[in-house]
């Protein structure tokens, strides 16, 4: 029997599965996927998620691969609004990153085996053993086509957005809203670029520079034109950029295309319940929101972190571990409900004139600027950004 069953093995689940051994406990990490493997995603970790992978020991390991620290981010807001700055450091870091997921997803696995993890890959589970409506263990198919069973104390569900832990516990959905966006991706080769966002009425244009040379462009659409965006993806692709970022398109046609175009429809938003009776949410299982605003990695990383805090040294103690994974869904619905709303907003894809002044006010302002850049990376709260020093210009 184990002490700790982990459901998922990357951004949310190889961290806690890592966090949870190290605090002495027994812990079994299932992901159905072999390593290494790409998944869809924006890549980006802002950087309170940077300070908590050096916290863990496993930056440097991030540093030593291609991946370049992003340290400048240009953003444009209609024709006639640029603002350039960086993020607020947290804890003395100033540079985000942007790894490819077969490169992140592995060091995060390799740090879970070395603190005591036991990995097991090509593992689906099917369902979840309940004793007294209590969850205590799992039943799954193993690599080699058969089915096991093994019994724990809790089991994490880390497995996504249509997590089956969360199908299999029928946790309840508290917060939903409709998709706003659906985005198209692909990468280029010899792309001069930095991290760079262009915002324009129902069009938005994301640019981040990733592993092996490559950058990443991203194109958002309103969820409404989904459906006549995929059936001719790349002229959709392409018009979008065009008109949203004439400059860059120049520059891409300069540059290579490296990979196919991805993309997808299914930005879903919605925070679910995300603890019971033997068992807990992180990451996308609990919580998951448009890409736009880059912060999946980050906050599943944030919310592994969380889940071990919280529980402590509590998990052989039935009545202490319910008490404390009640106190990690309220923590977690606290923290991350007005990143929720304002992720939406961006959204959207429309910059509300009051938005718009604000912009206008602190551009040129370099401290302004750069503490607006780090309410979108977490690294200080909206009102904290609202200072005496910003109303005074909005006056």
């Amino acid at each position: 029997m184990y002490d700790v069953i982990v459901v998922g093995a990357r951004c949310a689940g190889a961290p806690a599965a890592m966090l949870l051994a190290r605090a002495g406990y027994d812990v079994l990490l299932l992901e159905k996927a072999r390593f290494p493997r790409d998944i869809m995603s924006s890549h980006y970790i802002h950087q309170p998620g940077i300070a908590l992978l050096d916290r863990w020991g496993l930056l440097n390991r991030l540093r030593a691969t291609d991946a370049p620290p992003i340290d400048r981010v240009v953003y444009h807001v209609g024709d006639d609004i640029k603002l350039e700055g960086c993020s607020l450091p947290v804890d003395g870091h100033s540079s985000a990153y942007a790894p490819r997921r077969f490169v992140l997803d592995p060091i995060l696995v390799e740090g879970a085996v070395a603190a005591g993890v036991e990995l097991r890959e090509g593992c689906q589970v099917t369902d979840l053993l309940f004793e007294d409506d209590r969850v205590v263990g799992v039943r799954f198919r193993t690599s080699n086509g058969g089915e096991s069973v093994e019994r724990a104390r809790l089991v994490v569900g880390a497995d996504g957005m249509r997590s089956s832990v969360a199908r299999l516990v029928n946790a309840k959905v508290l917060v939903e809203d409709a998709p706003r966006t659906c985005t198209y991706y692909s990468y280029w080769d010899g792309l001069d670029a930095g991290f760079e966002l262009y915002d324009k009425p129902s069009r938005w244009v994301g640019v981040i520079p990733t592993n092996g040379g490559r950058t990443l462009v991203m194109a958002y659409f309103p969820q409404s034109e989904f459906d006549a965006v995929r059936r001719a993806a790349a002229p959709a692709f392409h018009q979008n950029v065009r008109t949203t970022a004439p400059e860059l398109y120049e520059r891409m046609s300069e540059a290579e295309q490296a990979e196919r175009l991805y993309g997808t429809g299914e930005q879903l938003n919605f925070l679910r319940q995300a603890s019971g009776r033997g068992w807990a949410l992180v990451g996308d299982a609990a919580h998951h929101k448009d890409s736009i605003a880059a912060r999946g990695i980050m906050d599943a990383f944030i919310q592994a972190h969380l889940l071990t805090d919280r529980i402590g040294e509590d998990l052989h103690d039935e009545s202490r571990l319910n008490k404390a994974l009640r106190r990690y869904a309220r923590d977690l619905d606290k923290r991350f409900m007005d990143f929720y709303q304002s992720t939406l907003s961006v959204a959207d894809l429309r910059v509300p004139e009051s938005k718009l002044r604000m912009f206008r006010a602190i551009s040129g302002d370099q401290e302004l600027v750069d503490r607006y850049f780090a309410t979108l990376s977490g690294a200080i709260d909206v009102k904290d950004f609202y200072n005496a020093q910003l109303l005074a210009k909005l006056e």
